[in-house]
């Protein structure tokens, strides 16, 4: 894709792609949209000089915007399970928690780094060189970074034993 004619080709064909990243750095819709619309917006004047695959650009901005929006937030603020006022009618949309949303709370609790390598190593299929491009850092550092993600997810206690599999399929001990 050597003009900017392709843009909107790209957007419209990987915006699901996209999306479905930036919800697994930032862990809410309106910030993966957020999130999305800035690599956009950052790839677009740059389009005609990207080359032949874009994703590996748009990927890279993705996780680079949110590092830096990570840095810049305000850290006093924490997301609590119940709201404080005892006025609003709260409502119990979800009696039991599904596997899903166990192992996304688990992922959560991972460190920034540490969930950063496994969505790109497991959800974007990454090889370990092509994460450590990304990240940029060591290949060293994306397989510790890797073992150390893994075996806090293995030792979760909520989450369960079928989720607690490693990806190659073999089970954590």
């Amino acid at each position: 894709m050597s003009d900017r004619s392709g843009f909107d080709e790209y957007v419209v064909r990987r915006s699901p792609w996209l999306l479905r990243t930036a919800y697994l750095l930032t862990g809410e819709v309106a910030g993966a949209e957020d999130l999305v619309q800035t690599a956009l917006a950052k790839a677009w004047p740059v389009w005609s000089r990207i080359g032949d695959d874009p994703d590996a650009y748009v990927r890279t901005v993705l996780v680079n915007t949110q590092r830096r929006w990570w840095r810049r937030r305000w850290r006093d603020e924490v997301p609590a399970d119940e709201l404080p006022d005892g006025s609003v009618r709260q409502v119990d949309a979800m009696a039991a928690v599904d596997e899903r949303e166990v192992l996304w709370r688990a992922l959560r609790r991972l460190t920034r780094g540490q969930r950063a390598v496994l969505v790109l190593r497991y959800f974007e299929d990454l090889t370990e060189a092509e994460t450590a491009r990304v990240l940029g850092c060591s290949v060293g550092s994306v397989k510790s970074q890797n073992s150390k993600a893994l075996a806090r997810l293995r030792l979760d206690a909520s989450v369960s034993p079928a989720a607690r599999m490693s990806p190659s399929g073999a089970t954590g001990s």
